[in-house]
């Protein structure tokens, strides 16, 4: 971690399993992305055990978010991977009682700076539900601009709402 860095991005590690089975599993975060199923400790296991960290062999990279005492605080995505392209999706997600200290918004700016410099994309993009204020504003504040609203995109079990695609390109 540098000295300005109020987080750390780490690798998983088998350790992180119950971590990331609570993170998974939390309903709260549902809404906010993709997922609205629940993960067993056998698939996260099996996810743990054979991801290599290579986005080219993986199509994402997922890392954990630690604050500087060493608490695991949340967790990173950069998936969708199109090499062809050059870019990625990227999503973070904070636990409910470390939110509002701009851990996520470290954490964000450290991925650019990894996707820039080491995987070399030429652009980062996020998927948000239009209601999601805090989001928008944390990809704002990092960089990201509005640039599309996909109509009726995210399904919560009950509606659909509208998400706006944000992008940063480098």
């Amino acid at each position: 971690m540098n000295d300005d860095a109020i987080v750390r991005l780490r690798a998983m590690e088998p350790e992180d399993l119950d971590f990331l089975y609570a993170m998974e599993n939390d309903k709260e975060v549902w809404d906010v992305g993709c997922t609205n199923v629940p993960y067993s400790r056998y698939v996260l296991h099996d996810y743990i055990a054979n991801a290599s960290n290579d986005i080219y062999a993986d199509g994402q990279v997922r890392m954990v978010m630690e604050d500087r005492s060493g608490n695991r605080v949340g967790l990173v995505d950069v998936f969708n991977f199109d090499a062809s392209n050059r870019r990625a999706e990227v999503s973070v997600v904070v636990m409910a009682e470390y939110r509002g200290r701009g851990l996520a918004r470290d954490a964000v700016r450290q991925v650019c700076h990894y996707a820039l410099r080491t995987l070399h994309l030429h652009q980062l993009y996020a998927i948000i539900a239009t209601d999601n204020m805090a989001s928008q504003q944390l990809f704002s504040e990092t960089g990201f601009t509005g640039c599309n609203v996909l109509k009726e995109w995210l399904f919560d079990g009950m509606t659909y709402k509208d998400a706006i695609v944000m992008q940063k390109i480098f």
